[in-house]
């Protein structure tokens, strides 16, 4: 496999935030690109994406809520996790996408009420 820089790994979590622009909208809160639903308040958001130096930090604010969202992500995702709900991913974490996808699937149907909760929370 291929190792992608972190521009390639921001593109790929963008790409994966943008299937759920069209419900949700884009707006900006301290400088970074979040989707959240129309109307929401300023810290009523799903999802963000962040490049930083050599990495990318996503953001999925779901989780802060939900900690059972978690339960069964695999060890080398968990690592990844810093604070409540932000994931910093370096180039060689691409083979975590697929997980990181579900995850954001996850987080999109506690956000948009699909689901009211995760078990374990």
């Amino acid at each position: 496999m291929i190792q992608v820089d972190a521009a390639e790994l921001e593109t790929a979590l963008q790409s994966m935030l943008a299937r759920y622009e069209g419900p949700l909208e884009r707006a900006e809160i301290y400088g970074i690109q979040v989707l959240h639903r129309p109307g929401a308040r300023a810290h009523d958001w799903f999802a963000g994406v962040r490049p930083g130096k050599g990495l990318v930090k996503l953001m999925l604010l779901p989780i802060k809520a939900n900690a059972g969202m978690l339960d069964g992500v695999s060890p080398t995702l968990l690592k990844r996790k810093s604070g409540d709900a932000l994931f910093t991913l370096r180039p060689g974490d691409e083979v975590l996408l697929p997980e990181v996808e579900e995850l954001m699937a996850r987080a999109y149907a506690v956000y948009s009420g699909a689901t009211t909760s995760i078990e374990g929370t």
